[in-house]
């Protein structure tokens, strides 16, 4: 704790690691939120930021308080590390998605839970930590409208971090879709906030790298609120990825500007090849999704696209069906994950009504472990799925055939062995620990 009076009080911001990466640390981003979370702090603060991933936590450093951001896999770490800091009587305060669904959960291992986004609150929480009223809880209000104001991201908090790049940034946060395995409208609110697209071009201009990354969760979601932004991109010589939604590929004129505007990639969900979440307002289109992969591709943009297995008309026959589906759509990355009913969505709800949830370990909540049980197979033919159609999509020829129908064939096909170099081949009937 901070014993003298002159001297300026201390933050430390820390994104919990729940292993060790080796060397593809250096392929991962930092934590927006923290980004966020110092730029809101008053000058009159030191903001240290230590990312787990890259370092170690000085548990034994000098700091007036803690603040610690938590998604769920990352739950139990944010309350160990919360715990040793609290026992040697530093205050903690922890926030993020997963405190925010289960505040009362947080609330065991803190001396404050803020609940929603942090910006709103942030200052009163350290207003009232240095008058010494720090309450329990800090909600942010709802968010409603479609304006987003929020501060340019704090980067020198990370000089000396080795990252793809520091330059990342929000132009929207939101989504009215309200997917029933996905968080994002409860925690963001139920339509697309776009920030003044002055305000994120201005930001964009004081980069001073090429490479950046919009971490929305649907930056292409308005395309009509997405246009001005692109098109202020446009000339400016940069690279940037994203994640959105293919329904933007519906609009020829839409992907031109796209990629026009310097995308290189973009992440989309097209989660199922059968049953309701094929046919969501998210997915549904009047086009194929062979169509419009087409069209992106053509573009020059690699394309990753993510496909989910474990809904509940999933039957054994969807793992084949899957690959197939992606031999003929092809597009440039194939990503696969296993249904995870996070906390606070109303598949979590209703899974955990019907008495389907295996645990709720929450470092086991990552997308690759089975922790439900599914309608229509085991939950070991479900992992075992998953492993096979990870194998097959990133065999060599599966790859060869992807990167022969797009563009910029040398990208492409070094993405997909670096890929390829991250997935298992099915050895047996193993789970590999995804279940005990």
């Amino acid at each position: 704790m901070n014993t003298s009076p002159d001297a300026n009080p201390r933050l430390l911001l820390i994104y919990p690691a729940t292993h060790k990466l080796g060397w593809v640390r250096r392929f991962q981003l930092p934590p927006l939120s923290l980004k966020q979370v110092a730029a809101v702090t008053p000058p009159s603060w030191e903001v240290v930021l230590v990312d787990e991933v890259h370092e170690d936590i000085p548990f034994d450093g000098r700091f007036d308080l803690v603040g610690i951001t938590a998604m769920t896999h990352q739950a139990l770490r944010a309350y160990e590390i919360a715990d040793r800091f609290r026992t040697r009587g530093v205050p903690v305060v922890l926030g993020g998605i997963h405190p925010t669904v289960l505040p009362d959960e947080a609330a065991l291992h803190a001396d404050a839970v803020v609940v929603g986004e942090a910006e709103p609150v942030w200052g009163k929480l350290l207003d009232d930590l240095l008058a010494g009223r720090l309450a329990p809880l800090y909600r942010a209000p709802i968010p409603e409208g479609d304006r987003l104001a929020i501060p340019w991201g704090r980067r020198d908090i990370l000089k000396g971090k080795t990252y793809l790049t520091t330059q990342t940034l929000q132009a929207s946060r939101g989504c009215p879709y309200d997917c029933p395995f996905c968080i994002t409208t409860n925690y963001f609110g139920k339509s697309f906030r776009y920030r003044d697209p002055d305000d994120v071009l201005a930001e964009l201009r004081s980069f001073e790298g090429k490479l950046t990354v919009f971490l929305d969760d649907n930056i292409l979601g308005d395309p009509v609120r997405a246009r001005p932004i692109l098109e202020g991109m446009a000339g400016m010589n940069i690279r940037w990825g994203g994640q959105g939604n293919l329904r933007f590929a519906e609009d020829p004129e839409m992907v031109k500007l796209v990629a026009r505007s310097g995308c290189i990639g973009i992440f989309v969900g097209i989660e199922s090849v059968t049953g309701p979440h094929a046919n969501h307002p998210k997915t549904g289109s009047r086009y194929t999704p062979v169509e419009l992969v087409k069209r992106v591709r053509d573009a020059g943009i690699v394309l990753e696209a993510s496909m989910v297995f474990g809904f509940d008309d999933h039957d054994e026959r969807v793992f084949e069906q899957t690959v197939r589906f992606l031999e003929e759509c092809a597009p440039s990355l194939p990503t696969f994950h296993i249904l995870t009913p996070y906390p606070g969505t109303a598949l979590f709800n209703q899974f955990d009504r019907e008495g389907r949830l295996l645990h709720k370990e929450w470092n086991r909540y990552d997308h690759g472990t089975v922790v439900f049980r599914p309608k229509q197979m085991t939950p070991e033919r479900l992992y075992r799925g998953w492993q096979e159609a990870r194998w097959e999509a990133y065999r060599l020829p599966a790859i060869a055939k992807r990167v022969m129908k797009g563009k910029g064939k040398g990208v492409n096909l070094m993405y997909n062995l670096l890929r390829r170099g991250g997935v298992d081949r099915p050895v047996g009937e193993s789970m590999n620990g995804a279940l005990e």
